[in-house]
Formats: structure tokens, sequence, C-alpha cells
């Protein structure tokens, strides 16, 4: 079936049936760059594996390719939650959904779109992609928000390792060895930015350990341990704050930051902001203001370029990576109606 002949509900069925798990997105980037050929769009695969296809910048759409690992069959079949038509898949909600929204609004609209690849993992895509074109004069990023909502604002992200390395010793000892220094640390940085029961998530600097590894050394001599940490950023404060803070913690070893991403706040009353509300309406829907806890490729693209953005999908974002992971289908083309009408009003 030539493309021109597909439909959004098909083409999303195949997108999501071609596996793309980070560092894997080729075939489907393939796909999604022939989409675009087929309906008369220039598209071609940039250095970092982005689907690129350039048109008119009065927004980018772009959403990410890659999703987490996980074998779900694609089928359709009832929603739970509504027992409307859905698709089940790995992807079909982060965010092949978006993605595929994103794709087909563009198509319509004749707006610039790009998908990206490594959102999962480092957003080597969206990395790459700030440093080699200029800002537009807005960006739509595709992530679950449900068709209804649109998100403003994500938490940044510092993480690292800490390593510590002690002599060995009897147990009886009173001195710390290198486990003890690495708990000693982790519950100072949690005192640090201990939080008051009134204060929300978004606003609080949350700390978590997401790998831990110790003991003594082979040759019997050592006592290593080492812990893999992840801070998220509040835009209250910065990521160089956070660090310091989390560095001042310190009472033996050191800890090597790897990944900082800072915070991002979009305003409300921004154009891009106001037509996502019309559009929404023109639905029937209710607009909801979201602000997410997490961290996202507009994070990055905040960053480095100075326009308004939003943040917006189809989906419910409780099933990211979740092994029920499926999207209603008329919620799919409500988000497509949308993002169309959007782009009509930004032009």
């Amino acid at each position: 079936m030539h493309d021109t002949e597909t439909t959004p509900r098909e083409l999303l069925e195949e997108i999501v049936s071609i596996p793309s798990v980070s560092g894997e997105e080729d075939d489907c980037a393939q796909r999604l760059a022939t989409y675009f050929e087929r309906h008369g769009r220039e598209a071609w695969l940039d250095e970092a594996g982005n689907v690129r296809a350039p048109a008119d910048d009065s927004a980018l759409l772009t959403s990410h390719i890659d999703t987490v690992p996980g074998d779900i069959p694609v089928q359709i079949d009832a929603a739970e939650e509504t027992e409307e038509p859905a698709l089940w898949g790995r992807g079909s909600v982060d965010a092949k959904g978006p993605l595929v929204a994103m794709a087909v609004a563009a198509v319509r609209t004749g707006l610039s779109f790009v998908g990206v690849v490594g959102e999962e993992v480092d957003s080597r895509g969206a990395r790459h992609l700030i440093t080699d074109r200029d800002a537009p004069e807005a960006v739509i990023n595709g992530e679950p928000s449900g068709w209804n909502g649109i998100t403003l604002g994500y938490r940044g992200l510092l993480a690292g390792t800490y390593v510590a390395t002690s002599e060995s010793g009897h147990t009886s000892r009173p001195e710390n060895n290198a486990i003890q220094d690495a708990m000693d640390w982790w519950w100072r940085v949690e005192a640090a930015f201990e939080p008051d029961e009134w204060t929300p998530v978004f606003e609080r600097v949350t700390c978590k350990p997401i790998g831990v590894g110790g003991g003594t050394t082979d040759d019997g001599l050592s006592v290593e341990a080492s812990m893999d940490v992840q801070l998220r950023v509040p835009p209250s404060h910065t990521v160089e704050e956070v660090r310091e803070i989390a560095d001042a913690q310190l009472n033996g070893g050191t800890i090597r930051w790897y990944d900082e991403v800072p915070p991002v706040m979009m305003g409300p009353r921004t154009d891009v902001a106001r037509a996502f509300r019309v559009g929404i309406r023109d639905q029937s829907g209710d607009p909801r203001l979201l602000r997410k806890t997490g961290t996202s490729d507009m994070n990055v693209f905040a960053s480095e370029w100075d326009c308004p953005m939003v943040t917006y999908g189809p989906g419910d974002s409780d099933l990211d990576h979740a092994p029920n992971e499926h999207l209603p289908l008329p919620s799919f083309e409500r988000a497509i109606a949308v993002l169309e009408t959007v782009g009509t009003t930004l032009q």
C-alpha cells in the first residue's frame, strides 16, 4: 500500500510493530523517512540517526523513535479503562503514538518534523539537533500527556557515580570502611534535600540510588564501594546548586557527575500554549496544564533554544514502560486533529 493510501491508524500499527530499542532505531527511522518522501517531502537520516524532514519552521514537531526493551504483542484490542479500541505494543504510548501523530500532522500542515533517537538513554538525538540547526519559532515535543493535556514543565537531572576505597581491617574496628562512607554520604544528601510534607513532588529535589556495589577486593587488602545516583532538579534550583550541595556532603570518597540536564518551565500564555488550548477545546476537550516530575528532550531543547515550547501527545504516561502499554485509538486521532489546528494557528 502506498503511503498516500495509508491511514494514521495503519501507520501507527506499522511503526509500533518495528522494534526500535535505544541504539537500534534505524529500521523504524527509515520507515518514517519513507512516509515523508511518499508525501512529497524531503527527508533523510542525519549523522545521529534522526529523521529530518524540514519545512515550515513556524513550529518544529518532534518526538523520539526509541523505546525501552520489552516484548508486548502488537494487537488492536479494547482498552481496559474505556473499552475503546486500543493499539497494544511496546512504544505505543512512549512515544510512538505521539511520534506518528506528529508525523501525520507535519505532512498535513507542512510544518517541520524531526524524529529523534536515544531519548530513553542519553538524548543523543536531541543533543545533536541543537548543535546542528537554528532554533525554530516554537517546539512541540512529543510525549504522552493525554490528548487534552499540555506539559509545560519538567524537572532536570543530575546523575553521578560515587566511589570510595578504604584499607581492609577487622570488622570490630570503629573506623568507617568505604561502604560506610558511601552510606553516610547518601544519608547526608537525602537529609540536605529533605522536603516538608507540603511541598509538591515537582518542586522537590528527589534523590535516588540506582546501583550499589561493594566489598573486600580480591587481594583482601581493601574495601571498595560504588553507588550510582540520580537527583531530580526542580525549576526553583539550578543543577549547579544541587551539585554543590551534594558535593558538600562528602566525608570520604569522590563523586563523578556524568550527566546534567537543566529543568524547564514554560509559561501558559505563549502563542503555542494558547493554540493548544484552542485546539483541545475544538475537539470538545477541557485543556489540562501539566508539570512532569521526570525529564524529557524538551529540557535539552530549552537549554539551547530560546523559543516557546510545549510537550504534547496522546496516551497515559502511567503506561510508560509498563507491561500493559496501550494507546486508545480515538485519543490518537483526536490528538492529530488538535495538532492540525495548532499548526494552522501558528502558521
